[in-house]
């Protein structure tokens, strides 16, 4: 705002500034930049803004929870720079805090980047924040799945720990479809420049209008009770299907919105469990377990979260029925006049709360 490269911004540039003294609020940060398409381009700015090509990144792996843009070997950030792929305890499912910090003390990155796109604990960052000062790492939080519930005081914010943080505007925080970065102050002109016209060119100005309107609203009381009740479903939610299925959730709980369910005591892959419910009206995704044998196309585990379905209104009680829907759907993927009847559950139950 104030410096465009084109005329004609007066009033765009009061949208922008309003969006970043929105984020800045909510997020308690020195510096804030709400241009990013995507999380993936917050995620490819910040590494093009700290790094040189070549230099090694830590990320999580994918069957760990991690994201395709924290080093995957298939994604630019995987082949900008070098990756290494942290994987967590396959037997518990969590980090291993102190294999971790053994990891990247015989890696020594130049950055890190952490943050859950399946992984459904609290991570400390505070532990990892001690790895990344042992080697001299710049700590990056990738907070695009739990920002809502960060901004709502309902998980621990990583801002005092690491030197920047991404995150996406249209999952938790329940906004239009976006990215943004948070940053230390000094690394903040660095990050200005990686953005434009480092990575990319003008601004969408209509989704960052929208995006200080989400800002606001993520302030409210009611967003907070929003988001309480996402994490209650999906607690509910795991509760019941470890209940009365063979599934494992990964990691054992979930303190998040979602949770990955392992599917191989079922024995479908995920990607079979992807199609079967969305025959019967529900929608996951195939997710990667922990030592997944599967393929990311094919996946043995389905990542399941709540916000969706909690904005519609729903509850606990819900949950649970939801829950036997899955179930039996999952345990009679071939029987034809079951999967009917559950579809017509599911239909009445979506119609009880519209849209």
């Amino acid at each position: 705002p104030g410096k465009r490269y084109y005329g004609g911004c007066e009033f765009v540039d009061m949208a922008e500034d309003l969006a970043r003294d929105r984020l800045k609020k909510l997020f308690g940060a020195d510096y804030v930049n709400v241009q990013p398409h995507s999380g993936s381009q917050a995620n490819l700015i910040t590494c093009y803004a700290l790094l040189q090509p070549g230099e090694t990144i830590v990320g999580l792996s994918l069957d760990s929870g991690g994201h395709l843009s924290h080093g995957y070997t298939r994604n630019i950030s995987g082949q900008l720079y070098h990756t290494e792929q942290y994987s967590i305890n396959s037997p518990t499912g969590l980090i291993d805090y102190d294999d971790f910090d053994q990891f990247i003390c015989t890696k020594k990155p130049k950055l890190i980047i952490i943050g859950p796109s399946s992984y459904a604990q609290i991570i400390d960052y505070s532990q990892i924040a001690q790895s990344a000062k042992k080697v001299g790492a710049y700590l990056v939080a990738d907070i695009a799945h739990i920002a809502g519930l960060i901004a709502a005081g309902l998980y621990p914010s990583p801002a005092q720990y690491v030197d920047a943080i991404t995150g996406t505007t249209h999952k938790t925080l329940a906004g239009p479809r976006g990215g943004f970065i948070l940053a230390k102050k000094e690394l903040g002109e660095k990050i200005t420049r990686a953005t434009m016209p480092g990575i990319q060119g003008g601004p969408f100005m209509h989704v960052i209008a929208a995006k200080a309107a989400c800002f606001e609203r993520a302030q409210t009381h009611e967003f907070r009770h929003y988001q309480k009740q996402v994490i209650k479903n999906a607690q509910t939610l795991a509760q019941e299907l470890v209940k009365i299925g063979p599934g494992k959730i990964i990691g054992s709980h979930t303190d998040t919105h979602l949770f990955v369910l392992d599917m191989r005591d079922y024995t479908i892959t995920g990607k079979q469990a992807e199609n079967i419910l969305e025959s019967i009206g529900v929608l996951i995704s195939r997710s990667l377990i922990p030592g997944d044998t599967q393929s990311p196309l094919i996946t043995s585990g389905i990542r399941i979260g709540t916000p969706s379905i909690t904005a519609r209104g729903m509850c606990e009680q819900n949950m649970r029925t939801i829950a036997t829907c899955i179930d039996m759907a999952c345990k009679n993927p071939n029987n034809q006049e079951v999967l009917v009847k559950l579809a017509h559950s599911i239909k009445n139950l979506a119609q009880k709360y519209p849209l």
